[in-house]
């Protein structure tokens, strides 16, 4: 019998592991996707758009940056009700921070990216990449 025989693994690369984790990180996955906003992606032969739902959030509340490939969006909406004298019976509003990213295609222009907001889509367009950036074949020199 080797000395690994029969002994529970007590690293991170191990099956025993990797199975005890997979209920967390299916759940983690979950709570994400409920506070991210709905989007969609989409593009033509020019450019890049990704439209984003965030009904109820005013734009100065909204930031949009790109760092390293990624574009991420983030903002909060606020709760704006008045609880005088009102019993709530129940409530399905979102309100709190969300943050959003999106890793850029290659031949994404990460300096040609500008953004509209209207009727509670964030619309956001990134410019391609003209074609004159194609692949080139390398040769190869004797040694």
């Amino acid at each position: 019998m080797n000395s690994t025989e029969g002994r529970t693994p007590t690293h991170y690369g191990d099956n025993w592991w990797a199975g005890f984790f997979d209920p967390l990180r299916s759940l983690t996955a979950r709570v994400a996707d409920f506070f991210a906003p709905s989007s969609e992606a989409s593009g033509d032969r020019d450019s890049y758009e990704i439209s984003i739902e965030l009904p109820g959030i005013s734009e100065k509340d909204i930031s949009i940056a790109v760092d390293h490939g990624s574009l991420m969006v983030s903002g909060e909406k606020h709760i704006e009700r008045k609880e005088e004298g009102r019993t709530y019976y129940f409530s399905e509003r979102s309100y709190g921070r969300f943050q959003r990213s999106f890793r850029l295609p290659a031949d994404a222009e990460q300096d040609k990216i500008d953004a509209t907001y209207k009727n509670g889509v964030l619309s956001i367009r990134i410019a391609k990449k003209k074609s004159g950036s194609a692949a080139r074949s390398i040769p190869i020199r004797k040694g």
